[in-house]
């Protein structure tokens, strides 16, 4: 695999969450989007469960379905990253239909990889991932209320729900990185030497 030259930074915001969640991330100017989308899995904290697609003006770009071919969706494996975002581009990845999960995606800077450095690379970020499942925005606000609160009428079952201890506000930057890495978008770590 030919080492990438130039990366992209990127910063990935949920919308319609407050206050905002959020990761940024560098990843090489080459990547196909459908490698895009796993390390975006991965980096915030989804678990690839559902449909997804880019939205890049009006085009619709995700994976394709062979039973059921779309004239409106092109396929993900066929474009990189640097043939639909340039530098300030804007753009939006949907994940979970049903939920409605839209994040927004800027891309702030495009600057030379750095020998020695293995990309793609999570730099910074803010809060905990939602959990999949929850219902979206909305849901996850309903969601946020029920386990704070004890006395809550839904506090037991979310808690049963989840399975395990959630804070909102927990987020590491070394530990989503090491995620990405070991994770499904393992396959990506381009080593440059």
């Amino acid at each position: 695999m030919a080492k990438p030259t130039t990366l992209y930074q990127l910063k990935v915001t949920l919308k319609g969450v407050r206050p905002p969640i959020w990761r940024r991330l560098h990843v090489p100017a080459d990547i196909k989007l459908d490698k895009l989308h796993l390390v975006l899995q991965d980096a915030l904290g989804w678990t690839n469960s559902h449909l997804h697609q880019f939205v890049v003006g009006e085009r619709y770009i995700g994976m394709m379905d062979v039973d059921e071919p779309s004239d409106d969706l092109e396929d993900e494996k066929r474009f990189k990253l640097s043939q639909i975002a340039g530098e300030k581009s804007r753009f939006l990845y949907e994940y979970d239909f049903g939920d409605g999960w839209a994040h927004g995606i800027v891309v702030e800077k495009v600057l030379p990889t750095v020998d020695g450095i293995r990309y793609p690379i999570c730099i910074a970020g803010k809060r905990a991932c939602p959990p999949e499942d929850c219902g979206g925005p909305y849901g996850y606000a309903d969601f946020l209320d029920a386990i704070s609160d004890p006395k809550h009428d839904r506090h037991e079952e979310v808690i049963e729900w989840i399975g395990r201890p959630f804070d909102p506000e927990e987020f590491d930057v070394e530990q989503t990185t090491a995620l990405i890495r070991s994770g499904r978008s393992r396959q990506l770590g381009w080593v440059l030497a």
